[in-house]
């Protein structure tokens, strides 16, 4: 294609309304709408529309239009894909989806994180021509604090609840699995609120002996009991005018939950060996991985207690249910593990196989084979077999067994990758393989599209792209 063929943005055009004559907006007026950066590149990396935000973040008066991409935001040659980032450009073309990809551009001596978030630009015919891309500079603020990460449905959920609870004072209880990341949605929480000038203080239920959890909550007056030199202070009276995160919350005694609900429910505590109750300001949250209400019914939790923690309960997903956040969470583990940042980006066979790993043990488990992996390859890119995963059947999920092929796998997974098949081939009806001249026509119905050919075809993209070298030989 040259550049001649090449459809740009529309320029101010001219309509007629009621016999009035207005003129429609140009691209640079819709763009410069946008308060954050904002810019429109062809698949060819060029940059056509700008606005003055994006101009501005790289200390560019002129305009940029016909620069390539790369050049502007991290002084390649070459696209930033070919120097170890993921090119935003490149996914949405290729699949013709948005995308959310964290980002370091350069300019000068000058380094930056941003967040760059992607969009298809289509034409009447419903091809994508462009992409449009918005960019958030990341601060040190905001990089500091264990936040989410992800764009799938269920963590967008749970980021818009917890952005309207954040800046309240209310009681939060977050249920979950283990794994899941209860303690990041607390340190999310108390990182958007109006205490986040102090710092959380946390206490793990599971992590503290029952003899010692008392004094540890409310701290201990001098002489309180044998060994008691000096007073103490408590984890709740640390955390005056903050956040208590108490993990595991299920742990604590019959008697302890009474004590808890009524620094709820009055503002006031007592030390052991005390005579006195004095005022605090805690915002509390609380986590679980057991099942409250059912200890609620067994009477090992206070019915009431319950229901003044639950003031605003939140439940986190499992990772399963979220397989999609899996590359970004992986990603962000290499980044803070000892030399894991030259595995990024992961190589597309490492997400397929993580992708189809039921994950038990939750975000925790998948920082933990991260960093067996970084251990096991020893500089060398990591590959099927530095994944320790667990061979259970019941711990891998696949879309359809008739699309696996057991030669894809690592020789560590084979075993696993038979036993699904021989599994499904006594418990599963296999769907059936469309012929090429289906696969051609569905095709063509979608322009070319490739993840929409394969999604209504029942396949994957790879199993689509074997297909089209079988078209391509019988040239049908």
């Amino acid at each position: 294609m040259n550049n001649n063929d090449r459809t740009q943005p529309r320029a101010n055009t001219l309509i007629q309304v009621n016999e009035y004559e207005i003129s429609k907006p140009s691209c640079d007026d819709l763009i410069n709408i946008f308060n954050d950066p904002f810019v429109i590149i062809d698949r060819h990396y060029q940059i056509v529309a700008s606005n003055k935000a994006y101009r501005n973040s790289f200390h560019m008066k002129q305009r940029i239009e016909g620069l390539f991409c790369y050049e502007v935001s991290h002084n390649y040659n070459s696209p930033c894909s070919q120097h170890g980032e993921h090119c935003p450009l490149e996914t949405v073309m290729r699949t013709g989806k948005s995308t959310s990809v964290l980002h370091i551009h350069r300019h000068n001596d000058e380094e930056e994180h941003v967040q760059i978030s992607a969009s298809p630009i289509h034409n009447d015919q419903g091809e994508i021509h462009y992409m449009g891309e918005t960019m958030v500079t990341i601060t040190q603020e905001e990089k500091d604090p264990q936040l989410l990460i992800g764009r799938t449905p269920a963590i967008l959920r749970l980021t818009s609840i917890l952005h309207r609870v954040a800046p309240t004072q209310s009681t939060v209880f977050i249920e979950g699995e283990s794994g899941v990341g209860k303690d990041c949605v607390a340190n999310y929480i108390h990182h958007f609120s109006k205490r986040n000038n102090k710092a959380m203080i946390v206490v793990d239920c599971g992590a503290i002996g029952e003899s010692l959890i008392e004094s540890e909550l409310f701290g201990y007056e001098k002489g309180a009991f044998t060994g008691a030199n000096k007073q103490k202070t408590g984890l709740i009276e640390s955390a005056n005018g903050s956040t208590l995160f108490i993990d595991e919350i299920g742990e604590l005694s019959l008697d302890l939950q009474t004590k808890l609900l009524r620094v709820l429910e009055s503002g006031t505590i007592r030390r052991i060996g005390g005579t006195h109750y004095f005022d605090v300001d805690v915002r509390i949250i609380a986590a679980t991985n057991q099942d409250v209400k059912k200890m609620v019914a067994n009477g090992r939790f206070r019915q009431d207690l319950y229901y003044r923690l639950a003031t605003f309960p939140v439940h986190v997903p499992p990772l399963r249910e979220r397989k999609a956040d899996i590359p970004a969470i992986a990603e962000h583990f290499l980044r803070k593990i000892e030399d894991g940042a030259q595995h990024i980006p992961l190589r597309s066979d490492i997400i397929n196989i993580l992708s189809s790993y039921n994950f038990p043990g939750n975000i925790r488990e998948l920082r933990n084979i991260m960093e067996r992996a970084v251990i096991l390859s020893a500089g060398s890119p990591i590959t099927e077999e530095h994944l320790t995963i667990d061979k259970n059947p019941h711990h891998i999920l696949n879309n359809g067994f008739d699309d696996v092929d057991v030669e894809d796998f690592p020789s560590t997974l084979q075993q696993t990758a038979t036993s699904i098949e021989q599994i499904a081939s006594v418990t599963a009806v296999k769907p059936r393989k469309p012929d090429l001249n289906t696969v051609k026509a569905t095709l063509e119905r979608h322009h070319g599209h490739r993840l929409s050919a394969a999604n209504e075809l029942g396949i994957s993209e790879r199993t689509l792209y074997r297909y089209l070298q079988k078209i391509n030989n019988s040239h049908i």
